[in-house]
């Protein structure tokens, strides 16, 4: 009998995700009251009998998963809410855009820059960054939406590739199914379905928009802490490839690094501790996994993870993996993708490369589908589901091709120039 409730409790905590924006109650603080309290029953039910050590050992295995998730993003997202702040990110935009542009050309240009921003940046940061570019241009609405779906799809997209670029992403790596360099064959083929993407919404435009410049004042240390974030990426790369370094040490290392920069170059004081700018990452965010996978390990505690198992024994996994993409855009790819890791599916690493692509990029097609989307949606002035849904065609067609791409590229491709994966 408890289990058909702990299934409910994580039924309506979905249902709490998806309809986020008709009940207008943020997913984090629905996920962490269901995912907490579903323990606490487990702990109730076991009263101190023979469970209680299995519902124990499982929760702390649960929380160690979590915190290591954790710890990570927290070092990521600091260092970019330092460098958004202090206006670097926009002072490089005005580097490489010009005056004056083409409609067309600025639709391409705003696809690359986000694709490659969230390759380094989380998804949040990227896409606000994206659409408030995209804003600031002031155009119809009709061509807004253009730029805006495109944005959704580029930073899904751009961050697969990259551990630091998606939650999922990350998941797949941390449970050692792929290696950070199989992970970069991903990006060619993701690159490819952005760009696709970007020719089919670009039909039809015309024009030419001038662009509004805004230069912020950086200092010496804005720089050094801005090449210490990218040091940190390399680093953090190299030494999981080299040595096997788990990234969450080498980041919490970076950001060490970063706050010690600060002190020393006598930029850390009363008005504007460096500290400080953990606060201004989106904890919300945070709060949101760590009630997903609370949720997911209590799921995977009580065995209710096998159904997902069915799919994979019905279809093939190349079929299967591109399903749980297109699913992955009704249900949040972060449960999703926690919930087939907890199903202990058995795939090689092309395939596992496949599913990679296929839940980071899948959310895109409606815009509920990702954080990414519903970011959008609330920067978006008139961007609804159902405006946002009359491009699922053309977005199912690019995902489509860049899964075909993936599963070219890791199944024959890769294995006949003689590369294993």
């Amino acid at each position: 009998m408890l289990d058909y409730v702990l299934i409910a409790i994580a039924v309506l905590a979905l249902i709490g995700v998806i309809f986020e924006e008709v009940f207008h109650v943020n997913k984090a603080k629905v996920t962490l009251f269901f995912g907490t309290l579903a323990w606490i029953l487990l702990f109730i039910s076991a009263d101190h009998g023979p469970l209680l050590p299995g519902v124990e050992h499982d929760l702390t295995h649960n929380i160690t998963e979590i915190s290591t998730l954790w710890l990570f993003l927290v070092a990521a997202m600091t260092f970019v809410a330092y460098l958004n702040r202090k206006g670097l990110i926009e002072n490089m935009l005005n580097v490489v855009m010009p005056r004056k542009i083409s409609l067309k050309a600025l639709l391409f240009i705003t696809a690359i820059f986000s694709f490659c921003f969230s390759s380094l940046a989380d998804n949040i940061t990227a896409t606000l960054v994206s659409v408030a570019m995209v804003l600031s241009l002031g155009l119809p609405f009709s061509q807004t939406i253009r730029f805006a779906v495109l944005v959704v799809f580029s930073v899904n997209s751009g961050g697969v590739s990259l551990i630091t670029g998606d939650v999922t992403t990350l998941m797949i790596f941390m449970q050692g199914k792929v290696t950070i360099t199989q992970l970069l064959w991903l990006l060619l083929p993701s690159f490819s379905a952005v760009m696709l993407l970007a020719a089919m919404l670009s039909v039809g435009m015309k024009g030419k928009v001038t662009l509004r410049k805004t230069r912020h004042e950086t200092r010496p240390v804005d720089y050094v802490i801005a090449g210490t974030f990218l040091l940190t990426i390399i680093l953090t790369l190299s030494g999981n490839v080299l040595y096997g370094i788990p990234p969450m040490l080498s980041f919490l290392a970076g950001m060490a690094v970063m706050f010690l920069i600060a002190t020393f170059m006598g930029d850390d004081n009363d008005d504007d501790p460096i500290l400080d700018y953990i606060r201004y990452i989106e904890f919300d965010t945070l709060l949101f996994f760590l009630g997903v996978l609370l949720l997911v390990g209590m799921l995977e505690h009580i065995h209710a993870l096998r159904a997902f198992l069915s799919v994979y024994e019905m279809l093939p996994p190349v079929l299967a993996n591109f399903v749980m993409g297109v699913m992955s855009a009704t249900i949040d790819n972060v449960p999703l993708t926690a919930a087939l890791l907890k199903a202990n599916i058995t795939m090689n690493t092309a395939e596992w490369m496949t599913l990679t692509y296929a839940v980071g990029v899948g959310g895109s097609l409606l815009v509920i589908g990702s954080a990414a989307g519903i970011v959008t949606m609330s920067k978006v002035q008139g961007l609804t589901f159902a405006r946002y849904s009359k491009f699922t065609f053309l977005l199912l067609i690019a995902y489509t091709v860049g899964y075909a791409l993936v599963y070219g590229l890791t199944m024959m491709a890769l294995p006949a120039l003689g590369i294993s994966l």
